[in-house]
């Protein structure tokens, strides 16, 4: 099979990649969506949040109840308020500042490099590094820190304990 070179725009028109050009792009895919908060106060960036059931709505998880157990995305825009629209993301890489992961986390400094994290049980719209172990509760695993500042999200399903 012959080489081809890869179609491009190059002054709005589609061509060939022209001799000596090269291809420099990041190749990424990060499913983000626009949803409703149902919460009752603003939620911030970095937020795991639920479906509520009602059509493009989410409250914030927490996995102590089925129904809130299931972690569908983390908020990506930088605050959404009650009532109102915005980013949410289910998978690639989540950035924000130390500060703002330490209020989703409780932590200082931000994520713990390396390490894996799961919807709390305890706080709705947490993570934590320590996985939920109680009867009742659900382990719902969201991510692991790749550094202080990102997370790669990888969401999975809740499972009851």
């Amino acid at each position: 099979m012959a080489l081809r070179p890869p179609l491009v725009m190059v002054n709005g028109r589609i061509s060939n990649l022209p001799p000596g050009d090269t291809l420099n792009a990041v190749v990424v895919e990060v499913d983000s969506f626009n949803l409703t908060n149902g919460d009752a106060s603003a939620v911030p960036i970095c937020t795991p949040v639920c479906l509520t059931g009602v059509a493009d709505t989410f409250n914030l998880a927490r996995a102590d109840a089925s129904g809130t157990a299931d972690v569908f995305a983390l908020v990506s825009a930088p605050s959404i308020a009650a009532a109102a629209s915005g980013a949410v993301q289910t998978d690639g890489f989540d950035v924000a500042t130390t500060a703002q992961w330490d209020a989703v986390t409780g932590q200082t400094g931000g994520l713990t490099p390396s390490a894996a994290y799961f919807l709390s049980a305890v706080t709705a719209g947490r993570l934590t590094t320590t996985a939920p172990t109680a009867t009742g509760q659900f382990c719902c695993y969201v991510g692991r820190a790749i550094s202080t500042t990102v997370m790669e999200i990888s969401l999975d399903r809740a499972i009851a304990l």
